[in-house]
């Protein structure tokens, strides 16, 4: 199974979002189902970003996929763990 890398935007906000879901779902008609989500140039994520986020995992666990996240900054990474999507997600 082939893992996409999609590098994360440097604001993943609400403008963003919605390009971001209509990718991964391309992808996932495609038969794509595993992700790397490189958040390396990402400094800020609001809420609508992760929403999106966790609604894209939830469509790669259904067909077998998953989503897992690297490059985060310390900010990226606070937000992820106040949420407690770090029990969610694999980090690398």
């Amino acid at each position: 199974m082939i893992e996409i890398r999609i590098e994360m935007p440097e604001l993943f906000s609400v403008e963003e979002a919605g390009h971001f879901r209509e990718e991964v779902r391309s992808y996932i008609l495609d038969g794509h189902s595993s992700f790397l989500l490189d958040f390396g140039a990402c400094r800020f994520i609001d809420s609508t970003g992760l929403g999106v986020i966790v609604s894209s995992y939830k469509k790669c666990v259904e067909t077998g996929g998953t989503i897992r996240l690297t490059g985060m900054n310390d900010n990226v990474r606070k937000i992820f763990e106040l949420t407690r999507l770090t029990n969610v997600f694999e980090i690398i």
